[in-house]
Formats: C-alpha cells, sequence, structure tokens
C-alpha cells in the first residue's frame, strides 16, 4: 500500500519545553487515523507540524514521497493538505457559500474545485440550505460543518480535522460521523484528533495516543483502548472535554 504521509524523528522544542519527541510514523494512502491524549499532550503541535504552520526542530516529514518539511502552509495545502480547527474561524462577512469559493481558489490546482464542486460540498456537508447566509449567524454545528466544508474545497488528499465533534450533542456526532465516513469512503486519507472516543473509532481503523509529545501507543482502536497504560493516561479524562 502506498504511503501518502511519513514522520521520521520528528522533534519540536520551545526552549527548554520538548513538544513533540521523536515522533515517527507512516500513514497508508485511504487510511482514516485517530489521535487521542490528555490535554497538553501535543495533538494539536502535530498538526501544526504536519500542515506547515510550525516547523519541526529536527526530523523530517514526507507528502507523497516528497519532502515537504520546511514547506509553508500554503505550498502544503496547494500539495493536498488540508485541516480543520478546532475553534472554526470562518471569513465572517461572507456567505457560507463564497468561504468554500475561497478555500476552492487556494487549493490544490486542478482539484475541480469550481462552483459545481462547491455545491456538491454543501451538499455533502449539509450545508446547501444555508449556502447564502453569512457564515457569521451561524450555529456551532453549522460553523463546525463549515470547517469540514471549507477544508474540502481545497481538494485535499489528506485531511486534518482537530476535534470537530467537540460541543456537539448526541445526535449532532451522529450526522458528523456519517459525513467524516463519507469522505473516508470517498478515498480521502484522514487524521482525526478527537476527545469524543466513540465517535473516533466509528470511522478510523487505526489509533495513535499521544503523551509528553511522545506515542505511546499505535494499532488497532480496540487494542489500542484496551491497553494498561493507555487507560491509566486516560484516567478521569472526560472524553468530550474540548480543549487540546
Amino acid at each position: 500500500m502506498t504511503t501518502i504521509l511519513s514522520l521520521s524523528g520528528v522533534n519540536k522544542h520551545f526552549g527548554a519545553l520538548t513538544v513533540a519527541d521523536n515522533v515517527a510514523f507512516d500513514l497508508p494512502e485511504g487510511q482514516a487515523l485517530g489521535i487521542i491524549g490528555p490535554n497538553g499532550a501535543g495533538k494539536s503541535t502535530l498538526f501544526n507540524l504536519i500542515g506547515g504552520a510550525l516547523s519541526p526542530s529536527s526530523g523530517a516529514i514526507f507528502f507523497e514521497g516528497r519532502d515537504v518539511t520546511r514547506k509553508s502552509a500554503a505550498e502544503r495545502c496547494r500539495m493536498g493538505i488540508a485541516r480543520s480547527f478546532q475553534i472554526p474561524h470562518p471569513f465572517t462577512g461572507m456567505s457560507v457559500y463564497e468561504n468554500l469559493l475561497v478555500a476552492a481558489a487556494f487549493g490544490a490546482p486542478g482539484s475541480g474545485g469550481g462552483r459545481e464542486v462547491c455545491a456538491e460540498i454543501l451538499e455533502r456537508t449539509g450545508l446547501m440550505g444555508e449556502a447564502n447566509r453569512p457564515a457569521g449567524s451561524l450555529t456551532l454545528l453549522e460553523r463546525k460543518r463549515l470547517e469540514l466544508a471549507r477544508a474540502l474545497a481545497s481538494g485535499p488528499k489528506l485531511l486534518l480535522l482537530d476535534e470537530i465533534a467537540g460541543g456537539l450533542t448526541e445526535a449532532e456526532c451522529h450526522d458528523l460521523v456519517e459525513t467524516v465516513c463519507g469522505i473516508r469512503d470517498a478515498g480521502v486519507s484522514i487524521i482525526w484528533i478527537e476527545h469524543v472516543v466513540h465517535a473516533l473509532t466509528a470511522v478510523v481503523e487505526r489509533l495513535i495516543v499521544i503523551d509528553f509529545g511522545r506515542i505511546v501507543a499505535d494499532g488497532k482502536p480496540a487494542a489500542v483502548m484496551a491497553d494498561p497504560l493507555v487507560q491509566e493516561i486516560y484516567m478521569g479524562i472526560a472524553v468530550d472535554d474540548e480543549t487540546a
């Protein structure tokens, strides 16, 4: 199976603080990978390293066999890496549809991110009825759906999802899981950070646990969650906690 993303000995330090400690893993093309860990474990930092918002102190990141370690977030987006953010920040003065058009304009060339594709994404993410509404007037669920839709509009091969289920009701979470499953089944590779573990394990086929910037477990979700070390790390942590 082709590897779409590879991290090799990735470290990130802020002075004496280590937030990524020798992180290494490969992501096969088309795989859905979940990442969990306690607050402050380094999960969002890992996304910032993969997406290009941060550069590693050492180590290397490869996407589709190309070294992207020093490439900017914009360059990686054009290559096919897209992400959502834990706290949605849409262009509030623009309509939902216009938000997607902006993402499509700056996404991967040749991804087909024109008007027809944006309309299809609105339909897929349940936002077609809100297409002409100002993004600033959306509910939390709608903003999270817009965050996902904007990422999709950039034409990703790899989609990074940062706690998109946090703060949703059980019914809203179920709907979101169905949407993400559809994206996975369409062949998009996914890495999903989430505290709502039951939502995560309904989608992913592999789970990584991070603690103090290090990978402490990696494998099938059921086996990872049964690991005594993982259970100890998660003791007393609410799975629907929204903070990273």
